[in-house]
């Protein structure tokens, strides 16, 4: 299902109907390669990896079971190939924004996020800001040990501020793209926003041109939201109820995260 109806221009396409890739019991090495792979991809922002570049020890180290994929993900991420590429050369503040996308699937929802980070790296250094998103508890009910992470701030997921979805339009720019190519000079994106707590305007990755029927245009417009109503409480859902539902842009935020608590998946937003 699309996330919205203009998804192909978003370049979310690729995420829409993807599973959460797992190491499940009962492994082969065909599995764990795949799963190396897939993790080099998500915590390096898609970058290109040369064979040079490659972890070999721990990829041998998860082959052989010694450790598991957060254990995994966790290497990649201290290590200096990960520093060349995200750290040395990058504002801190863009630093943790893509610390957050990489390792956690969601862009900061506001400034106080920033801050905490800077606060341990600052006090327990760069190791032991990597560990507190590896080890929070968001990390743990989102992955726990044996997902690799993935791009949450796509759907409407249980316990994620609307404004993530916007915010997370900063740092992704394409299937295509990745996050050495975004032309910022390793700036922060979201620095205006964060510091404001405004959310982002959609852009999509080609032109930049923001999205009508989100959050880019002015106050006073009405929006339809078509919505796949959630099964309630424990009952199964055999059918999935589709319903409209016309809203002012100053209701717009509260409906959503309403929406989303309800287990509601939102399929479309548009100018009514």
């Amino acid at each position: 299902m699309a996330i919205t109806a203009t998804a192909s221009r978003l370049g979310t396409s690729a995420f829409s109907d993807e599973t959460p890739l797992e190491l499940r019991p009962n492994w082969n090495q065909e599995d764990a390669k795949f799963v190396i792979n897939a993790i080099y991809r998500q915590v390096l922002g898609n970058d290109h990896l040369m064979q040079s570049e490659r972890l070999t020890s721990a990829e041998s180290l998860l082959c052989n079971g010694a450790i598991s994929v957060r254990e995994f993900v966790r290497g990649v991420a201290k290590s200096e190939l990960y520093k060349s590429k995200f750290f040395y050369n990058n504002y801190h503040p863009r630093t943790i924004e893509l610390n957050f996308k990489h390792l956690l699937g969601r862009a900061p929802y506001d400034e106080s996020e920033i801050i905490y980070h800077l606060d341990i790296y600052q006090n327990q250094g760069f190791e032991a800001d990597i560990d507190s998103y590896i080890d929070s508890e968001e990390y743990n009910e989102s992955f726990g040990d044996n997902i690799v992470p993935y791009y949450r701030g796509f759907s409407n997921q249980p316990g994620q501020k609307t404004v993530g979805f916007t915010r997370m339009f900063q740092l992704y720019r394409g299937y295509a793209n990745s996050d050495r190519a975004q032309g910022n000079k390793g700036r922060p994106s979201l620095t205006y926003e964060l510091a404001r707590n405004m959310a982002n305007p959609i852009r999509t990755p080609d032109m930049g041109q923001a999205l009508s029927g989100v959050t880019a245009t002015g106050r006073g417009n009405l929006y339809r939201l078509r919505v796949s109503q959630g099964a309630r409480g424990r009952a199964p859902q055999l059918r999935r109820s589709i319903k409209e539902y016309v809203v002012p842009y100053e209701r717009l935020s509260g409906i959503l995260q309403n929406l989303n608590k309800n287990g509601c998946q939102i399929l479309s937003i548009e100018n009514a």
